[in-house]
């Protein structure tokens, strides 16, 4: 009999629950359920609606018992950085704040007045993004100290969903690493930090990695989704989940998880903590096995779904495929610094283009094609300096680059990619985030013996295009 598991990839503009068993070593998917996703005003407040996703994640449950294919396991993996606070008697404390609202502004300084920025990356190795959770901490301190008093856990997103499911907190290392708060030598919380902020030491229980078992379904939920499985932690950040999918065993080779973000980078098995590698702004978060994730964050798709989804509003109602296509045939040589903080949350990416390249005195974009062009070449150009960097600080030639997730589908973006990195360029698989989750729970199942016969694997299973 067949093996299902189930994964639910959660991103910041949806979500949806994949079902995948191995057939002869070879990894088969079939989607099963999808759902809308986005940020909400509250109070003020970008927020994200947790009832609502996991009234979803339910739904897309008891789709499998619909059609027959019960997993033997699941684990939801979703973006990174936001959490929920619970109080003694379990209730969400406060609003469930996404990390593009504004609140964090300021916060940086109120952190660095307790510890130097340069000692922060030295006990940490992460990037500072102005989103991190230890920023947002700082904002809950300063904006609502009685939550400090009043929570009495805290649960990054997916953690708190897998508790929803099970009754059994946990704390998962891969994303916990996001917060800025780990310690990549000893691979826990940095507690002497946590004092130091003077956030609640009581908030940071052990961490555990991705393969372990949460446990099976409480008596409400499986009464309600009609079937019992086991929860099994993936790599509960989706990057985290997307490099375990990267179809390659070799040390030499950079990824590119594309989507929402673009996170570029490379595996190593220790951390570089050097200030010269927080100069450069790159991150050392966790992966599986103790590895770290050694990448930068670069903007990404965001701005292409952001300019999509105003030009829809307008009346203008192009696919990707069709934004992509008409880019391809312009000839426009304006650029845009895509980590520029105008481009995070703007009121129009349109218009914070058009702003950009004015203010740059180059050619402003008009029509969608070119709007399309830019942001592509800006994106495949941020690629290759951000390769070069990477030399740079490791010492090491990288011979090629993975793209993995849905942008691996932009081929004009990837034929840009090899251009700008002057590397050959292998895309895909695109579902790399749900395949990397449901890999935790394969390995963990005993479906493959180990990440490289598993990585073997997905190479076999789905299709890689060389440009």
């Amino acid at each position: 009999m067949e093996k299902y598991f189930l994964a639910v990839d959660i991103g910041a503009s949806s979500g949806r629950h994949i079902l995948g068993c191995v057939r002869d070593g070879r990894m088969e998917l079939e989607e099963i359920y999808r759902f809308p996703n986005g940020m909400k005003s509250v109070d003020g407040q970008l927020c994200w609606d947790v009832e609502e996703l996991f009234s979803h994640i339910k739904a897309g449950m008891k789709r499998c018992k619909e059609i027959g294919k019960i997993p033997v396991s699941m684990g939801i993996d979703t973006w990174a950085v936001d959490y929920v606070l619970l109080d003694e008697q379990d209730r969400v404390v406060g609003n469930t704040v996404g990390y593009r609202d504004s609140r964090t502004k300021g916060m940086d300084n109120l952190v660095y007045q307790e510890l130097p920025l340069e000692e922060l990356y030295q006990r940490t190795g992460i990037q500072k993004q102005i989103f991190n959770t230890i920023y947002q901490f700082m904002a809950v301190k300063k904006q609502h100290p009685e939550y400090l008093e009043t929570a009495k856990t805290m649960l990054m997103i997916p953690d708190y969903f897998h508790y929803r499911l099970t009754g059994v907190k946990k704390q998962e290392y891969t994303n916990a690493t996001t917060t800025q708060l780990v310690n990549p030598m000893t691979n826990t919380w940095d507690y002497e930090l946590i004092e130091r902020l003077g956030y609640p030491k009581a908030w940071f229980g052990p961490l555990s990695m991705p393969g372990t078992t949460v446990g099976g379904l409480t008596p409400e939920v499986e009464a309600e989704v009609g079937f019992s499985c086991q929860v099994v932690l993936p790599a509960t950040h989706d990057t985290g989940s997307a490099v375990l999918a990267v179809p390659s065993n070799e040390w030499d080779v950079l990824y590119i998880s594309s989507g929402t973000w673009s996170l570029m980078g490379t595996e190593r098995m220790e951390a570089d903590c050097s200030l010269e590698s927080m100069k450069r702004n790159f991150t050392n978060e966790g992966g599986y096995e103790y590895r770290f994730r050694y990448l930068k964050n670069i903007m990404g798709l965001w701005m292409i779904q952001s300019v999509k989804k105003e030009l829809a509003a307008a009346g203008q109602d192009y696919s990707f495929g069709e934004i992509c296509d008409m880019a391809s045939k312009e000839t426009i040589s304006s650029l845009v610094d895509c980590n520029d903080d105008c481009f995070l949350a703007p009121e129009s990416m349109i218009q914070a283009v058009k702003d950009f390249c004015e203010k740059e005195g180059q050619q402003v974009p008009k029509t969608p094609a070119q709007l399309g062009a830019v942001i592509y070449n800006s994106l495949a150009k941020c690629y290759g300096e951000t390769i070069e960097e990477l030399e740079q600080v490791t010492g090491k030639h990288y011979g090629q680059v993975h793209i993995v997730g849905g942008g691996a589908n932009a081929d004009y973006l990837n034929r840009l990619t090899a251009k700008y990195t002057g590397r050959p360029v292998y895309a895909g698989p695109t579902e790399a985030t749900a395949i990397g989750n449901l890999t935790a729970q394969m390995i963990e199942a005993g479906e493959y013996g180990s990440l490289a016969e598993a990585r073997r694997g997905i190479f076999e299973s789905f299709e890689i295009k060389r440009y």
